[in-house]
């Protein structure tokens, strides 16, 4: 349900304000001690950021699509990492269980994850099966009321945090791809569950990803999420293509902060007797990346607000995936080049943000299985039609 414009307004307005005042000021502090304070968890905690897409009867926000994006449009502008402290409650690890759960499944976890009380991870990536999906080898096998999982999941976000895993496992051996894959609520201390080391990255320090080890781990059969087996590819695709706007939207809030940042460099620094800001070539890459960040706004709004409307967005979401992944990175990159040598270094925050983005044309689908599904469609409406 949509809010009020005025509250909408003033929830954005109250997340731009913690943005600036409390996290700004802290990105680098984060990305030295690769942590995110606690103290700056509760305060998320408190402004509901960890329920921003569970329905209100739960306890969370409960924001469509749009709202949703508008919020993250402001989380973007800091460092990504942030963002990732509650984006597993808000999509990948909660929207299984809101589209897909039984009742008694909803009222279990929603509440918690909506408070961050508890932290949901979404455990699909595998050492063999990355954006091949429908390989993935987990094993679940019902034995009495348990199911016996074993198997591998790879760099799994808030892992280390999670209380609870939705996971990905194959239900049916005999029956290849997706159709054998079933969909779990996991308690993350089930027996037989351990984690890998943390993961040292490229980027996004503050932001931690390991693997989870299945060994012989047994779980009740009533964590089978929904009614039947044989569901968990289709849940795993629905959340997918949603959290692709989440993800668009972060994107273009980190490019116009990039852009915000280096407009404003460009503004004072002087070369040869005048702000580099007055030389063609500099307004040149400045109007490149505004325009692009412009354009990846208008994209995802539109998306978003199809959605809301009931529309089936699966090509729009992966084309604004596709489109604001690659377009951060550009700007980014842009970045770089109008602070110079200033860039290069970590003093400005430049090159942490180039760093950081790189991840976005990765995760939740990488650029060119965008481009499948993308391409794909087309060709399917167009012999529908």
């Amino acid at each position: 349900m949509a809010l009020d414009i005025e509250t909408r307004d003033q929830l954005i307005s109250t997340i731009r304000r913690f943005v600036s005042e409390r996290l700004r000021p802290i990105e680098d502090q984060v990305s030295e001690n690769d942590e995110v304070p606690a103290e700056i968890v509760q305060e998320m905690r408190e402004l509901g950021l960890f329920g921003v897409s569970i329905p209100t009867e739960y306890g969370g926000l409960g924001l469509n699509m749009e709202e949703e994006c508008l919020l993250m449009f402001e989380m973007g502008r800091t460092s990504p990492a942030f963002r990732s402290v509650f984006g597993t409650n808000v999509g990948i690890g909660s929207q299984g269980i809101v589209m897909h759960g039984r009742q008694d499944q909803k009222e279990e976890w929603l509440p918690k994850l909506a408070t961050g009380e508890a932290i949901a991870s979404f455990a699909l990536t595998e050492p063999e099966a990355g954006s091949d999906a429908a390989s993935l080898k987990t094993t679940a096998v019902r034995d009495g009321d348990e199911y016996v999982i074993n198997g591998t999941k790879r760099y799994i976000t808030n892992a280390a945090k999670a209380s609870m895993f939705t996971l990905m496992a194959r239900t049916d051996p005999s029956t290849p791809g997706a159709k054998g894959v079933s969909a779990f609520i996991c308690p993350a201390d089930a027996p037989g569950i351990s984690l890998g080391k943390s993961e040292k990255k490229m980027g996004q320090q503050g932001a931690h990803i390991c693997d989870v080890i299945f060994d012989n781990a047994r779980i009740p059969a009533s964590s089978l999420l929904g009614e039947t087996e044989g569901k968990g590819f289709m849940t795993a695709m629905q959340v997918l293509e949603r959290g692709r706007l989440h993800i668009s939207a972060v994107c273009v809030g980190v490019a116009e902060r990039l852009v915000e940042d280096a407009t404003n460099y460009a503004a004072e620094r002087k070369q040869f007797g005048v702000p580099i800001g007055n030389h063609q070539l500099v307004q040149a890459m400045l109007a490149d990346c505004k325009t692009e960040a412009y354009a990846a706004r208008c994209m995802v709004l539109d998306a978003a607000r199809r959605r809301d409307a009931g529309e089936d967005v699966g090509t729009e979401s992966s084309c604004c995936k596709y489109f604001a992944s690659e377009m951060v990175g550009r700007v980014a990159d842009k970045a770089v080049q109008i602070f110079g040598g200033a860039g290069y270094v970590a003093d400005y925050g430049v090159e942490r943000f180039y760093r950081d983005v790189r991840i976005f044309r990765i995760y939740e689908g990488t650029s060119q299985i965008q481009q499948m599904i993308i391409g794909r469609n087309m060709i399917r409406a167009a012999s529908e039609s």
